[in-house]
């Protein structure tokens, strides 16, 4: 085991040489260009490194040298890791890696009280991660009186949202109902303990999730939608990045 960390260690001095010069690191679990292009207008000099593809063992020794963890877009979350296995056949596609990878990305970044910021997928398994569960089909177990995603569109879903006026979400944006761009057949069904869903979907889907109580915790948040999309009207997507980008420079300054 001392072999393995020290060759791993070796392999991957230039990240912590790097993080050693100051620049601020984000951690995607897996990496996009609109992503990246989301995260660049609120800092451009803010480096991606992109955890998709790694040996888990090796992207948690990466994370170490990260100061902030983003969870993306992407696939269903595998039912079997909230309990509903029975409903495997109302998913679609399920990258069973991309969940292990994410499962342990967040549980070190947790740890090491990092922020975290979860998009869409990202929301769905911050949420089971922390001990909550998920609707496997939202027209199944909820309805369709609000479509959530369009199976003639891949550019996104718009749909209204209404924000907790309590929020952090309502206070970063100032809108408490407007219009979304989503794309998702799942949900937030029973939400993590110690956290809250802060907005709605006008059929009850939850479209944010935050701490119940965030003052002097580590910044953990997430939104259903896509404020990363270019069609995303900008009061709801540019605040969430640079308040987002405040944490975790916030956070690389506590580490030095």
């Amino acid at each position: 085991m001392r072999r393995i960390t020290l060759i791993l260690s070796i392999c991957l001095f230039p990240f912590f040489t790097h993080f050693s010069n100051g620049q601020v690191r984000i951690a995607l679990s897996k990496t996009y260009g609109t992503y990246e292009a989301w995260l660049k207008k609120a800092d451009p000099a803010v480096e991606i490194v992109n955890m998709y593809g790694r040996k888990i063992d090796s992207a948690l020794i990466i994370l170490e040298s990260c100061s902030g963890l983003l969870l993306t877009g992407g696939e269903d979350v595998n039912p079997a890791r909230y309990g509903k296995e029975n409903e495997l056949s109302k998913c679609e596609t399920i990258d069973n890696y991309r969940d292990s990878l994410e499962f342990a990305l967040i549980a070190r970044a947790v740890d090491m009280k990092m922020p975290v910021f979860g998009i869409c997928r990202g929301e769905q398994i911050l949420n089971v991660a922390l001990g909550g569960t998920l609707f496997t089909d939202i027209p199944t177990d909820v309805g369709t009186t609000v479509i959530h995603r369009s199976s003639t569109s891949t550019t996104g879903c718009p749909h209204i949202v209404n924000i907790d006026k309590k929020s952090v979400l309502y206070k970063l944006t100032g809108i408490s109902r407007d219009t979304v761009n989503s794309y998702h057949h799942q949900s937030i069904d029973k939400i993590a303990p110690g956290f809250r869903i802060t907005a709605f979907s006008e059929n009850g889907v939850a479209e944010a999730m935050e701490r119940k109580s965030p003052e002097g915790k580590p910044f953990i948040m997430a939104v259903q939608y896509h404020p990363e999309k270019p069609t995303q009207k900008p009061e709801l997507s540019r605040p969430l990045g640079d308040y987002y980008l405040k944490h975790v420079k916030e956070y690389s300054k506590s580490r030095k």
